[in-house]
């Protein structure tokens, strides 16, 4: 392994998230990951003064053109669009615990999607990977100044309705725990219990199995819902607790093929939303990784 590839690999994993953030994608992120180790393999490395830069630059102006032409197909994308969710691995140590916040969770990555390209790159090398206006600005290619006023505007858009995190890591993995426990036990007095009345779930099929067209509202709904399930599949119904996208999560099984990855927000001890991931399309990682595969 020459030094350009290591170099490469040491900053493969920055790369993947800017990517990742930017097109809530893990198939995509890859896909621009690839194509800049291409231009790096390709590149004169000789003129090139800062590897990291470089390639954080061109992963990002790569991220914005894909995302670009992403958002002109998920305009006509059958249902509620809804990032593809990735395993992660909890948090080794308590630095860790602090540094993996929310910005990577499927809610997160929702409200990014009300970004323009530009915008939601420059918030994301700003607020999430710490870079400098200057940088910012040669990346995207506007002045400081306008930098300044994209990540202004971005912090101001998401501001009122950014996930934030109102129960440890460990609460919301008991909370979670406890829940699979009622679902798979069809305790429907349990269920409810732990729905807030205004609770929404949203649901993502991509067109290719059943899903809601908008979100269900109200935690009495949801729970006939799980209900309905254990109704109709009993114990063929199993629900594995994950780690995805940095949050405690579930993966639902269903006679032994998964059927859903499972993002939930808590406030306090309820329940106030769940963002369903149907599409086999956006499961396939998953379940190779966890069984099931459709």
């Amino acid at each position: 392994m020459d030094d350009a590839t290591r170099e490469f690999d040491r900053l493969r994993p920055r790369l993947q998230g800017i990517a990742y953030r930017m097109l809530g994608s893990v198939a995509e992120a890859e896909d621009i990951v690839q194509d800049v180790w291409l231009r790096w393999h390709a590149a004169a490395r000789e003129a090139i003064e800062n590897a990291e830069a470089w390639l954080v630059a061109v992963t990002t102006r790569h991220s914005i053109d894909r995302l670009r032409a992403a958002k002109i197909q998920r305009e006509h994308y059958a249902g509620i669009w809804l990032p593809e969710p990735q395993i992660t691995e909890p948090p080794a140590t308590p630095e860790e615990v602090t540094e993996r916040a929310d910005d990577v969770s499927v809610a997160f990555l929702m409200l990014l999607e009300r970004l323009t390209p530009e915008a939601r790159a420059a918030f994301l090398l700003r607020e999430v990977f710490d870079a400098d206006y200057p940088e910012i600005a040669s990346i995207i290619g506007r002045t400081e100044a306008a930098c300044r006023q994209l990540v202004s505007r971005a912090k101001a858009q998401l501001r009122e309705e950014r996930p934030r995190r109102s129960v440890s890591r460990e609460i919301h993995r008991r909370l979670l725990h406890a829940f699979a426990h009622a679902v798979e036990h069809g305790d429907f007095a349990a269920i409810h219990a732990m729905l807030a009345d205004d609770a929404a779930l949203v649901g993502d099929g991509g067109g290719r199995v059943p899903s809601f067209p908008k979100p269900l509202l109200g935690g009495r709904r949801i729970a006939q819902l799980f209900y309905a399930a254990f109704l109709r599949y009993g114990k063929g119904v199993h629900l594995e607790l994950v780690m995805l996208n940095g949050e405690w999560a579930l993966l639902r099984f269903i006679e032994g093929r998964l059927e859903s990855a499972q993002s939930y927000e808590f406030e306090g001890d309820r329940i106030v939303g769940i963002q369903v991931q149907r599409n086999p399309a956006k499961l396939a990682r998953i379940a190779a990784r966890h069984g099931g595969a459709r």
